[in-house]
């Protein structure tokens, strides 16, 4: 070996090794808790296709919400093509009492130039803050105080001084304050119950009577528009005279509600239509009536005429002759103030012995 190999020991250097990198210890978490670790990357989202509906279900639903378009606004043009007329008394109304109370008249029309216009019907719907509606019917020969005339026939206050002086005499008499009135003429029920297709009624006798054009014979029975007006206003061919009348009124009324609510009526849309136009030219309206006495009205008919409600004709104790005023009713003082009392306080759960 030479020198030169012996001395290369002395410079040759061991490889360099690489250094050590430093390791942190893992960070502790508060309690000792391991440190958190991220996520998985959430998958993608799936876009949701958006379900289209049937054809034929969009058509239904269009058509079905046009039905429901239709059936609302047939009431509200009749209201607004329906007459106003003034009722607020001179001297003002009684206070506010619980619920409502609508004054219901019939007028004659046709007796215009005869004596001026009579309202042969008269009823006081009441729809109570508790207790069941009350249809109370007032005979138009009931004996009573008119303002300022001393004392007369009912009706008379109609033709003394129109539907105002009517709703006064009506106030001082029952104590029962009038919210709102509503005025039908009779020829405009004709058109109502035409309108509906006719109506059932069950006259307890055979009727011929001159005065009402009416000739029917006993038994229940489906009649146009002018045999039930004659119906209900013939008096004179019944045993019962004015009381009878009531009782056959109410009848009518009863009917006209009940074919009026069958599903016919809100299906097919010619009789609805030309039901919501009869009304329209029959009704004239007090003008402090609104809607919301319109829908008492309807709730009040539905009730009475289907036994939920209480039909009833005020109580009396019997008829006389009256010198310058003629055949009269007299009520039953002691009765009558208790069913007025009773509206009056809103609640008719005592009148129930008085149904009719």
């Amino acid at each position: 070996m030479s020198n030169n190999d012996d001395m290369d020991w002395l410079y040759r250097r061991e490889p360099e090794q690489p250094e050590p990198t430093a390791v942190m210890p893992p960070v502790q978490q508060p309690g000792g808790g391991r440190p958190p670790t991220a996520p998985p990357p959430a998958p993608p989202r799936k876009k949701r296709r958006r379900r289209r509906r049937h054809p034929v279900l969009r058509t239904v639903g269009t058509l079905l919400v046009l039905w429901l378009i239709f059936l609302l606004t047939v009431p509200v043009l009749a209201w607004l093509r329906t007459d106003s007329v003034a009722t607020e008394p001179e001297g003002g109304h009684l206070a506010s009492q619980p619920g409502r109370t609508v004054l219901l008249v019939g007028s004659d029309a046709r007796e215009n130039g005869e004596g001026g216009a009579r309202a042969d019907t008269m009823m006081l719907l009441h729809v109570p803050s508790e207790g069941k509606a009350v249809l109370v019917s007032l005979p138009r020969d009931s004996y009573v105080s008119i303002p300022g005339r001393n004392d007369q026939k009912l009706n008379a206050a109609y033709s003394f001084g129109g539907p105002q002086l009517l709703v006064a005499t009506v106030e001082e008499n029952t104590g029962v304050r009038v919210d709102g009135y509503l005025e039908v003429g009779f020829e405009g029920v004709v058109d109502i119950v035409d309108a509906v297709g006719g109506i059932e009624v069950c006259p307890a006798f055979d009727i011929d009577d001159r005065d009402s054009h009416l000739t029917i014979s006993a038994g229940c029975q489906m009649v146009d528009g002018e045999t039930a007006l004659g119906y209900a206003r013939m008096r004179k061919a019944d045993p019962k005279g004015d009381l009878g009348r009531v009782e056959r009124q109410r009848e009518v009324i009863g009917s006209i509600t009940d074919e009026v609510m069958t599903p016919m009526t809100f299906i097919n849309p010619v009789r609805y239509w030309q039901l919501g136009a009869a009304a329209s030219e029959a009704l004239t309206r007090g003008e402090d009536t609104g809607l919301l006495d319109i829908g008492s009205v309807a709730v009040g008919f539905v009730s009475t005429t289907t036994g939920a409600g209480i039909s009833m004709t005020v109580p009396v104790d019997g008829t006389g002759n009256v010198d310058g005023v003629g055949s009269v009713v007299f009520w039953d003082d002691e009765a009558a103030s208790e069913v007025f009392a009773a509206i009056a306080s809103g609640d008719t759960t005592s009148l129930e012995k008085y149904q009719s």
